[in-house]
Formats: C-alpha cells, sequence, structure tokens
C-alpha cells in the first residue's frame, strides 16, 4: 500500500516468499538546521492527530478481528483505513527520528511525500488471528527496548545533525531499523498482514538495479548493526533500572506505613 487509500502488492525484499509490509525512505540527505532545532515542537500538531486516529483505530481493530476470525481476513474497507493510519504514523515516525526533513502531511493520502509503506491485502490465519495479541508480545518487547534505546541517545543523534545538516549513514540505518521494525510490528498488531515482524538486523543485498530507496533494501554496516544492539542493550538496562526503582519505592512505602500507622483492632 502506499500512503494513500489504495494498497499495491509487494514481496518479501528477502526472497523468502512472504509478504512483510515495506518501507520506503530516501537515502539520507541534506536537512535543514532550523527544521532539526524545532523538529519535535513543529510536529506537536501530528502527535495530537496520531493519538486521535489511535483510539479510532483502536475500536476499528476491534471490529477487524471478529470480522476476520469468521472470515478468514479483513474487510476491504478496514484494511485500507487501518493501512492508512499505519501509514500516517510511519510518515511521523520518519519526520521525528530525522530519517526526512520534509514535514509530513496532514493527510491519509500523500503520495508524494518521501516516505512510503507498502503491505498485501492476503487471507489470514484464523487460529493466529483469535491469538494474535499474545503472539504479537515478543515483537512488542523488541520494538519497545529498540525505541526506548534509542530515544535514551536521541539528543546525540540531534546534535549530530544539527551540525552537520544530515543523518550519517550509520545512524540513518539504525535509526530506520527501529522505525521499520515499528511499522511492521504495528501492521501485524493491526491485522494487515500474516507476516510476523523481520529484518531487525536489515537485509541481504540485491542487485544495484533492484535498489528501489534508502530503506530497499535495509543495508547495515559494522557500525549501525552495533548501534541497533546498543538501543536494545539500553532499552533493556533502562527496563531494570525503572523496575528496580518501583520496587525499592513499593517496598521503602509498604515498610514505612507499618511502622507509623496504627494497628486496628
Amino acid at each position: 500500500m502506499s500512503t494513500g487509500w489504495e494498497p499495491r502488492t509487494v514481496s518479501d525484499p528477502a526472497g523468502r516468499g512472504e509478504f512483510l509490509p515495506v518501507l520506503d525512505v530516501p537515502a539520507p540527505g541534506r536537512q535543514r538546521r532550523w527544521t532539526v532545532l524545532l523538529r519535535w515542537l513543529l510536529l506537536i500538531p501530528q502527535f495530537v492527530v496520531y493519538v486521535v486516529l489511535s483510539v479510532v483505530a483502536f475500536f476499528v481493530v476491534i471490529a477487524g478481528w471478529f470480522a476476520a476470525l469468521f472470515t478468514g481476513r479483513l474487510p476491504d474497507g478496514i484494511h485500507r483505513f487501518l493501512s492508512s493510519v499505519v501509514a500516517y504514523a510511519t510518515r511521523v515516525d520518519a519526520s521525528a527520528t530525522l530519517l526526512v526533513d520534509q514535514y509530513p502531511p496532514f493527510s491519509f493520502s500523500a503520495p508524494r511525500y518521501p516516505v512510503q509503506i507498502e503491505v498485501r491485502p492476503t487471507p489470514l490465519n484464523r487460529l493466529a488471528v483469535f491469538f494474535r495479541l499474545i503472539l504479537m508480545i515478543p515483537a512488542a518487547i523488541v520494538s519497545g527496548l529498540l525505541q526506548s534505546g534509542w530515544y535514551a541517545i536521541s539528543w546525540v543523534f540531534w546534535i549530530i545533525t544539527l551540525i552537520l545538516g544530515r543523518l550519517p549513514g550509520p545512524l540513518y540505518a539504525a535509526t530506520a531499523t527501529v522505525a521499520r521494525y515499528s511499522m511492521r510490528l504495528h501492521a501485524y498488531a493491526y491485522l494487515l498482514t500474516p507476516a510476523y515482524p523481520k529484518g531487525l538486523f536489515g537485509d541481504e543485498p540485491v542487485p544495484p538495479d533492484e535498489v528501489r530507496s534508502g530503506t530497499r533494501p535495509l543495508l547495515l554496516d559494522t557500525a549501525a548493526t552495533v548501534l541497533v544492539v546498543l538501543f536494545l542493550l539500553l532499552g533493556l538496562a533502562g527496563h531494570v533500572t525503572n523496575a528496580t526503582v518501583d520496587y525499592d519505592s513499593d517496598g521503602e512505602s509498604t515498610h514505612t506505613a507499618g511502622v507509623v500507622q496504627p494497628m486496628h483492632p
């Protein structure tokens, strides 16, 4: 699917016979420093729109889940709407993570925007649909760790881009990995595809005439791969630290309450 309402058929770029959602982002280029400086501030209206769309999508997914459970596929209208929500979120995400400089439009259809996704309407396994919420947990954990790790050092990427006026290649590839995995998780959670999120460490090289964009195929060099692993480790460390702090705080509060509060018959 393009970011508009009409889906396009596409096969898995890794050639495994699956139909994975595909992310197309241009190769890293020059960015205006003033937009880098104010990027998240400028995107606040987009964040608000996406929150509203997410609420609506939640109820649409529930309707789609029941339909897919009985028919083995999403109704066309539901598939188009949810695909457009994922496309919208991906455009905003790409801008927020400095993959592109152009401001995302307030529109479902954006054929001229540099960030595009493609998905394929396809039959769904009813058993996998029934257990989708459970099946997606491992991928959701991985995606959460990736995003937490990226945001933990995003200020470094922001400063580098602000100084250089562009996102260096390894930073671009590692960030695109996070964005693509998140997009694929959204597509899987929304029942848009039966293909489980893959491609955490990029794709296999293809002949030059088969290269479609900076992320198709998505190639990671050693530095980018190290960054992806770093995202995972930082995300894991952050969650462990937060869990430890929360546990210590709860334990201290409980102990204090037991000491100072009088016993009642």
